[in-house]
């Protein structure tokens, strides 16, 4: 065959080919029907939760387990026991844990185990928009690493209110308590409802913790960066001021229990974190106000106190835990939480936050929209002596309250205490 004949036989070839590549449109065919071979399903993947932070069986169901395999056939979340106390020992035995739940002030004390990992790029990768959070609130959790790492992502956060019985403000004829009230406002107020009547002592205004006089101020016991204790100030000296002239009126004692306002019902108002669920089990007659502010710092509440879910930095399947909680963050997801928890979501969608505990009914009358008028302080990071530090401010913050020591005095001692008790750590 001549040279031409040879390349006229090849170029009806290569024409041949090419016709029958355009047939089956490039890709993979399945047998000779030259459709696209089905894509293959993901390998199934299982999570494990990890909850260092609770988080209740119900709400683990409702808003990631059902939601997660509905989207995610192929992912499975479990939801391991309550332990908080035993992550040191999970870690050691080298357990599978893939997501953990935790409170953003014990994020810092457990950093040294190793499992909290920067999220940012599992998110950059994933397109999940981290603009939609409460900037604020992911500047708080940045904070706790040195190189402004992002740990975790806020699924809820807890809120301070003044919860007041309405029938002891009845029985007194005494206005209920106003929005926007400072704590000497609240102070005044304590003073009026604070008496004897038919044999029953009610007293004004009590809280739950000591620190809500102070974590406004975004006070806390130890300096996470020296390990020093931080008590001996002058923010904490207001602090503890205001709560001296609060609890030495009459018959207004300091007990750091909502008993007497929830079961007893002797006390007015109780300014605490999140009631709800107590108060709907309750028959008590109350309604909710702003939290109380100091005039330098108004419409200020408590500290970032965030409930966090962070991806463990030992998990297999980082991927599929990004796309578990791509379905924990969606803006419907969010609001099916709002709605049935009655918890706060740190998505700054307005559309959320409208829809505050709108499916329990007993909410339906309340003021909830004073809960949503402060803000919280900055939360620093905490130590992990930060339980016991709190422990030794409690114990000398009574002796002052009980007229035992003065001021100056008590804040020296705790400060004195907490740091002697850190050097034989």
């Amino acid at each position: 065959m001549s040279k031409q004949g040879t390349f006229a036989l090849a170029l009806s070839l290569l024409v041949v080919l090419g016709f029958t590549g355009c047939s089956s449109g490039g890709g993979a065919t399945s047998g000779e029907t030259g459709k696209p071979a089905p894509a293959k399903d993901p390998d199934p993947v299982t999570l494990k939760l990890f909850t260092h932070q609770p988080m209740t069986a119900a709400d683990f169901q409702l808003l990631i387990a059902d939601p997660v395999k509905k989207k995610y056939p192929y992912i499975t979340v479990e939801l391991l026991p309550f332990k908080a106390t035993d992550i040191e020992n999970a870690v050691a035995a080298k357990e599978q844990i893939d997501l953990i739940t935790i409170w953003n002030g014990n994020i810092n004390p457990n950093r040294e185990l190793g499992i909290f990992g920067d999220i940012t790029p599992l998110a950059k990768t994933a397109g999940f928009d981290l603009g939609r959070f409460d900037q604020e609130a992911l500047k708080t959790l940045r904070s706790l690493s040195d190189k402004g790492e992002l740990y975790g992502l806020p699924y809820n956060m807890q809120f301070n209110a003044l919860y007041y019985n309405k029938d002891i403000f009845d029985k007194f004829g005494v206005p209920y308590p106003q929005d926007g009230m400072t704590w000497d406002d609240a102070l005044q107020l304590a003073k009026r409802l604070t008496r004897t009547e038919d044999g029953t002592a009610y007293s004004g205004l009590g809280m739950d913790s000591w620190s809500r006089l102070t974590y406004p101020l975004s006070l806390i016991p130890v300096d996470a960066k020296t390990n020093l204790s931080a008590v001996n100030s002058d923010l904490y000296r207001k602090a503890f001021s205001m709560g001296k002239q609060l609890f030495s009126i009459p018959g207004n004692a300091a007990n750091f229990t909502t008993n007497d306002f929830i079961k007893e019902k002797k006390q007015a108002m109780i300014a605490s974190v999140n009631l709800l669920d107590l108060l709907t089990k309750s028959d008590l007659n109350w309604d909710i106000a702003q939290f109380p502010s100091y005039k330098e710092s108004p419409n200020v509440y408590g500290m970032y106190d965030l409930h966090v879910i962070a991806i463990s930095s030992t998990s297999k399947y980082k991927e599929a835990a990004m796309k578990a909680l791509e379905v924990l963050f969606t803006d419907d997801n969010q609001k099916i939480s709002t709605r049935n928890t009655g918890r706060v979501s740190l998505l700054t969608n307005p559309d959320i936050r409208k829809e505050f505990g709108a499916d329990n009914p007993a909410l339906k009358d309340k003021k909830l929209n004073s809960i949503f008028k402060s803000r919280p302080a900055y939360a620093p990071p905490f130590s992990k002596f930060q339980s016991k530090g709190s422990e030794i401010v409690l114990k000398h913050y009574k002796d002052f309250l009980a007229d035992k020591k003065d001021l100056n005095t008590m804040l020296r001692d705790a400060e004195e205490e907490i740091n002697q008790y850190i050097k034989t750590q």
